[in-house]
């Protein structure tokens, strides 16, 4: 994922945005991640995953393409 500080990302904005980004890209101030410039669909997916994590079902209303991720699942036995 490309990094880019503070000063660079508001000198660079419009050139980044009309670049659209195909990845994130880190927002530095200090060596430490401020932020994250994301792609429009990458920020919809991230939207839909906050919004799943939030959400309650019951056992027979589950969405099919989560039992279908749960069925698929593999077991990874802990290390010893």
């Amino acid at each position: 994922m490309p990094t880019v500080d503070t000063a660079t990302f508001q000198r660079d904005f419009a050139r980044l945005r009309a670049e659209t980004p195909r990845e994130p890209i880190r927002v530095t101030s200090d060596g430490h991640v401020v932020g994250i410039f994301l792609p429009p669909e990458d920020l919809e997916h991230f939207e839909r995953l906050k919004r799943r994590e939030r959400q309650v079902y019951v056992a027979g209303e589950i969405p099919d393409d989560i039992v279908a991720a749960i069925e698929a699942a593999e077991y990874l036995q802990p290390a010893t």
